[in-house]
């Protein structure tokens, strides 16, 4: 019998010629087509949601801060300010001005026609970026070690955890751009933002629980069940959609894969916009506004 033929023959020219069917080119290009769709959508939405939550800090911390009555930050969360704890305090406020710079930052270091057209821009950036990502984990991790969390030991670790991954993905980012490889430092850049943005979708996923589920679970010294899961969920899903991101950025990878990524792409700008507009409504808007009209 002919090898050809045979059940051993190799059936890679067949499946090739099957991909380059104009069927299959169109499935691709529609794939294509949703992934970047999806993916410029919830970049727009978290620039805009995070950079009005930037503003907010400002507004509302800094302002504070300027005016020298910091006991206002206990408004929000409390035990962010307590005249006894100096370092803690300088350390919350390390991590509030450098978190502003990341929130306002992040999704522009993202934007690939910054990076191909202006790229030494985009490393002066990025090196700021960087600092600002530092002093966000480090700021927050000397917070913790000098008087712990609200929440105690849950939240210290889950909140410990989440400093420590920022510091070694700014690391890690930083230290590949400087080596060159451009894959890698892209794959940790995404992954910094992901978590950088920690903080943010930390509020907007207390708004949603408060909003529709009155709460529960939630307890006003953040050790109820609620809480304990949010000492970690603020940011482990974010580092699961980044890995999403990641893998299906190579046009190796199949329409499946990238129909599925983009699904989830749009399910989380879906998601961001209706936070972003009721956080803005009723939370940073007036604050912003009021830190405009000289009241904040």
């Amino acid at each position: 019998m002919d090898g050809r033929h045979s059940l051993g023959s190799d059936p890679r020219p067949a499946l090739l010629a099957a991909s380059h069917t104009p069927g299959a080119a169109r499935v691709d290009g529609l794939a294509d087509a949703a992934l970047r769709a999806s993916l410029g959508t919830l970049v727009a939405t978290v620039w805009a949601s995070t950079t009005l939550f930037g503003l907010y800090i400002l507004a509302f911390y800094a302002a504070a801060l300027a005016r020298g009555d910091m006991a206002r930050w206990n408004e929000v969360l409390p035990r962010l300010h307590e005249p006894a704890t100096p370092l803690a305090t300088a350390g919350i406020g390390l991590h509030f001005a450098a978190g502003g710079i990341v929130l306002v930052m992040g999704a522009i270091q993202l934007l690939a026609p910054l990076r191909e057209r202006l790229p030494a821009l985009h490393r002066a950036l990025g090196r700021i970026y960087v600092l600002a990502t530092l002093g966000t984990g480090l700021g927050g991790l000397a917070f913790i070690a000098a008087k712990g969390t609200i929440g105690g030991t849950v939240m210290d670790v889950g909140f410990g955890l989440y400093g420590l991954l920022t510091v070694i993905a700014a690391v890690q980012a930083f230290r590949h751009a400087r080596a060159r490889r451009l894959e890698l430092h892209r794959a940790w850049a995404i992954r910094l933002f992901a978590l950088a943005i920690g903080s943010w979708l930390y509020r907007i996923d207390y708004g949603f629980w408060i909003g529709l589920a009155g709460g529960v679970g939630h307890t006003d010294d953040f050790t109820g069940p609620f809480d304990r899961l949010m000492a970690f969920f603020f940011y482990l899903p974010n580092l699961a959609v980044a890995e999403v991101i990641i893998r299906a950025r190579p046009r190796q990878r199949t329409p499946a894969t990238r129909l599925a990524a983009s699904g989830v792409l749009a399910v989380a700008a879906g998601f961001l916009l209706v936070g972003t507009y009721f956080f803005t409504r009723r939370f940073w808007g007036p604050a912003i506004l009021e830190a405009i009209a000289g009241r904040g």
